[in-house]
């Protein structure tokens, strides 16, 4: 069965299994929404054969964000690279094909809340049983233990719970947040990670292991320096608007053209050349901020003199100045921005993915990116059940009567066109 393959916006055949590092691997999805799923995704951008098990109403991805002619956008991208069977697990025959599949996979994604596997017999007792030496690698809102373990949590309710939010936004309102599921992303890496070292492991040892990636402590992992700096001064780290608190300048200043442009000068050699760019060269001396640590003291003042600066030209003028002068700087860079620089296509961060519904859509490159064994897209996100007989054929060998059968007694789905 044949997949056209896409690398660097250049479309050829191939086929089903990858050729990436993690090629030969298995890998059973059953995550939903996001966090899950894009672990699964990340694996399969690197060549591991990865099957989604989809509930028979569809992910609720899907419904997240636009879509054309009835495919979600969100889909093409987080469910690439994957076979799609549509399955209902509240139903034996269902989990039956689950447990049934389970003996040719590597490893199993999932991100139920605690519990809820084991209590259809899908739990990693339970599974690894059938598969000697499974991987099991389970993403909650807090853990597989612990206090919070049965509550449910999104990943902004985790980021909630870490302290991530608290330092989003500006200190004059109330926190904020980023418009996307961050923290979801955020624990996916984690968990893609966390599979591979498990992956890793069982090449020396023979034994499979359970990986226990939580939304909360993802997010709270990024609060690193706010822990011992509590713990030592009892300062709670807290909003800071556009600055990064203890280092300057770093921070988003206003242009003659009504536009910002974010400047980052921390180490005193760098900050040395803004001065100069800016025509100002006794500022790089100036007692008041040579030196990092004494520029966070006054911050205000030398945040007011890069702002007037700013103010006075306009944002590609500054970017010129400051990229000739060797300083960090850039504009805010909308999605408009992003498909009309070259940077992005050059580097291979805007694909040309064939769709089967859609055509083509564009999508997000491979990160990162690895000289010997890079990561490929394949084939966008599928239809619901557009695998279902396929796979079912290719790992049980049911027969098409059997999964007719299956079919009309609602314990899959089968969307194949």
């Amino acid at each position: 069965m044949a997949r056209r393959e896409t690398r660097g916006g250049h479309e050829r055949q191939a086929g089903i299994k990858g050729t990436g590092p993690l090629a030969g691997y298995r890998v059973l999805d059953l995550g939903s929404t996001v966090a899950g799923p894009y672990c699964a995704r990340l694996l399969a951008d690197f060549g591991a054969e990865v099957v989604k098990v989809e509930d028979i109403s569809g992910d609720s991805v899907r419904g997240i964000g636009g879509s054309l002619d009835g495919k979600s956008f969100y889909a093409s991208t987080i469910l690439r690279n994957k076979q799609i069977i549509s399955i209902d697990l509240r139903k034996d025959q269902g989990r039956d094909l689950v447990r049934r599949l389970v003996p040719h996979f590597d490893a199993v994604v999932e991100n139920f809340r605690p519990g809820g596997l084991e209590k259809w017999g899908l739990g990693y007792a339970d599974l690894a049983q059938l598969r000697p030496g499974l991987i099991m690698t389970r993403i909650s809102g807090f853990g597989q233990t612990g206090p919070f373990k049965h509550r449910p949590g999104y990943g902004v309710i985790g980021e909630a719970v870490s302290g991530l939010r608290e330092m989003i936004g500006d200190p004059d309102a109330p926190p904020s947040r980023a418009g996307l599921p961050l923290t979801d992303y955020i624990t996916a890496v984690y968990a893609a990670f966390g599979t591979v070292m498990a992956l890793l492991a069982r090449e020396r040892t023979g034994q499979g292991q359970c990986i226990d990636a939580s939304l909360f402590e993802s997010a709270f992992s990024f609060m690193e320096v706010s822990v011992p700096t509590y713990d030592k001064t009892g300062e709670i780290a807290t909003r800071a608007g556009t600055r990064l608190p203890g280092c300057a300048p770093n921070n988003l200043y206003p242009t003659r053209d009504g536009r910002h442009i974010h400047i980052t000068a921390l180490a005193d050699q760098v900050y040395r050349r803004l001065a100069a760019a800016m025509g100002q060269p006794e500022l790089g001396t100036d007692p008041r901020f040579a030196e990092m640590t004494v520029r966070v003291k006054n911050q205000d003042e030398l945040d007011e003199i890069i702002a007037a600066w700013t103010s006075g030209h306009d944002l590609a003028e500054l970017e010129r100045r400051l990229t000739e002068a060797d300083v960090p700087a850039s504009r805010i860079f909308n999605m408009k921005d992003i498909f009309e620089h070259p940077l992005f296509r050059e580097r291979e961060m805007l694909l040309q993915v064939a769709d089967d519904d859609l055509g083509t859509v564009t999508q997000p490159g491979i990160v990162p990116k690895l000289s010997g064994t890079p990561g490929r897209v394949r084939w966008s996100g599928r239809r619901n059940g557009q695998d279902t007989r396929v796979v079912l054929h290719d790992y049980l060998s049911l027969s098409d009567g059997e999964i007719n059968a299956l079919v009309r007694d609602g314990v899959v789905k089968d969307d194949q066109v």
